[in-house]
């Protein structure tokens, strides 16, 4: 589905009058180009954490950079106003912006909660389930929505949750940050959908079970990111990798074994 070995993920500034924004601006347009630079794709968090940050488009628009549509995702989640929510989705489809990852998302006092009724739910909470039907049917054909799966959770609920997600309209999905070749990643398979194995790139191993919401896990012991990926890329030789918490200041081609390849691949057709 997405024509790059890597989605990196990249987050956009705060809203916060610390610092000098301009600067904030120009420190993720060379992050922004960095990846794209590097024939990667980039995917932008919707306030993680509950931390009210400016949308990719707000900050596109801010940076006057281009949006480079193959290889760009947009998450999205339930903590808008649907006011918000549809002016946002108006523009990036204004945009041609095509790849969109709909999660629940984290909240927090600082972010409004949509309403479900807003957007056709009988639940008490809107979830992702719900977002996704509620854009392949208000916008149908204009994006290409993708879900999430934990694999830290139950598989028959989390399994059950995928097969909704899908008959709402999914067609990809991003796992939760892989440990190691896991049996309820392969099960998979088995949706026919495109799978993005996400790989953690950081040392900081407490941040990744924090993320996933759980207290320890036997496989983080001795975590090595860039054994992990390697890992990962032999268990899943044909998957898209996204890449969470990875460093700027390092030269990937170093690190991430298919830009290496890439650049290989690019050596040996220019000495012909």
């Amino acid at each position: 589905m997405f024509d790059c070995a890597y989605l990196i993920e990249i987050l956009t500034p705060k809203r916060s009058t610390l610092g000098d924004l301009d600067e904030r601006m120009s420190g993720f347009a060379e992050r922004y180009r960095k990846i794209l630079n590097s024939g990667s794709g980039v995917s932008i968090p919707d306030n993680p954490m509950g931390q009210p940050r400016y949308s990719l488009l707000e900050v596109m628009e801010f940076c006057d950079l281009p949006i480079h549509l193959p290889r760009t995702v947009m998450n999205l989640n339930t903590f808008h106003t649907k006011e918000e929510l549809d002016g946002m989705l108006n523009q990036a489809s204004n945009l041609g912006l095509k790849y969109l990852l709909v999660v629940r998302g984290d909240g927090g006092p600082a972010l409004p909660k949509l309403e479900p009724e807003s957007i056709g739910s009988k639940k008490s909470v809107a979830t992702s389930i719900d977002l996704i039907r509620y854009i392949n049917r208000e916008y149908s054909g204009a994006f290409v929505t993708g879900g999430a799966f934990n694999q830290y959770n139950p598989i028959d609920f989390e399994s059950d949750r995928l097969k909704q997600k899908i008959d709402a309209g999914a067609k990809f999905v991003i796992t939760q940050p892989v440990l190691g070749k896991d049996p309820k990643v392969d099960l998979l398979e088995d949706f026919n959908i495109p799978v993005i194995i996400e790989a953690w790139m950081s040392e900081k191993v407490d941040l990744l079970l924090k993320s996933v919401r759980r207290e320890k896990d036997q496989r983080a012991e001795g975590f090595d990111p860039l054994k992990n990926l390697e890992t990962l890329h032999q268990a899943y030789p044909k998957n898209c990798v996204y890449l969470s918490m990875l460093s700027f200041k390092r030269d990937w081609r170093d690190i991430l074994p298919r830009l290496q390849e890439r650049g290989a691949r690019r050596k040996a057709r220019g000495s012909r």
